[in-house]
């Protein structure tokens, strides 16, 4: 083999015997003994971080790179939470790559996203104002009752605001006790027309025993209701007893 150099060459050279022995040449020819010196050199951790960080800006390297590979480097790249902030901030900007992440991913995502009280509400006032979300979230019996706990809650604190810092607010309290008184006497009277009308085309009129009995529940009731009015007025008691609460539900 000594006596026999490279074809084309006349003698052998270092890189040509380590060619032949399978080791390691100083100057790489092939793509494997590239690939093989740039592994030797990469072994110094500073060294591969440059190189890695040199390959990866040039595209036309990166697109040769399998796709299991490409996952794991961007594992790796992104352990750091500033870097995977970045990462994923700049992913969930580009509607393709959204598209192909799975629902269940999808809001895990959004449930992460939301912890943030002020970044939650924003969310979900921009996602109420859309018809079909809105009408399936209102689907949900819990997150019906929250949106109109939360109505009732709003009105309530904007009323206590208007009354503690608006000068008129007295005026409209005492407005309000006259609409109140006003509208009980116009309950009362239209009660009492309305029977008015109604008593008398009953006469000679036979009820069957379940008529009567449908009407003498509405008695009770009316009565419950007119003694309950007569202790409010009184007393300025509102207050309802379950017996009273159980005839005015029609129990």
């Amino acid at each position: 083999m000594i006596l026999a150099p490279p074809e084309g060459k006349a003698r052998w050279t270092p890189d040509e015997a380590n060619r032949r022995a399978g080791r390691q040449v100083v100057k790489p020819v092939t793509p494997q003994e590239k690939v093989s010196a740039i592994h030797t050199l990469a072994k110094d951790e500073a060294v591969a971080a440059t190189v890695t960080g040199d390959l990866l800006r040039r595209p036309t390297v990166v697109a040769q790179v399998k796709q299991e590979d490409k996952v794991r480097a961007v594992a790796e790249l992104t352990r750091d939470e500033n870097v995977a902030a970045t990462v994923t901030g700049d992913l969930l900007r580009r509607p393709a790559v959204v598209a192909q992440v799975k629902q269940a991913e999808r809001v895990r995502a959004v449930e992460e996203l939301t912890r943030d009280e002020n970044v939650a509400a924003e969310i979900t006032t921009g996602l109420l104002r859309r018809p079909d979300v809105a009408f399936k979230a209102m689907s949900d019996d819990t997150a019906r009752h929250q949106v109109n706990h939360a109505q009732v809650e709003r009105g309530r604190q904007a009323r206590e605001h208007f009354e503690d810092t608006n000068p008129a607010a007295e005026a409209v309290r005492n407005i309000d006790r006259s609409v109140e008184f006003l509208d009980q006497v116009t309950a009362c009277h239209a009660f009492v027309a309305a029977s008015g009308r109604v008593v008398p085309g009953m006469r000679d009129r036979q009820l069957s025993d379940d008529e009567k009995v449908l009407v003498h529940e509405n008695v009770a009731r009316v009565r419950a209701t007119l003694d309950w009015i007569e202790t409010a007025v009184d007393t300025g008691k509102v207050d309802v007893d379950g017996e009273l609460a159980r005839l005015l539900q029609g129990g």
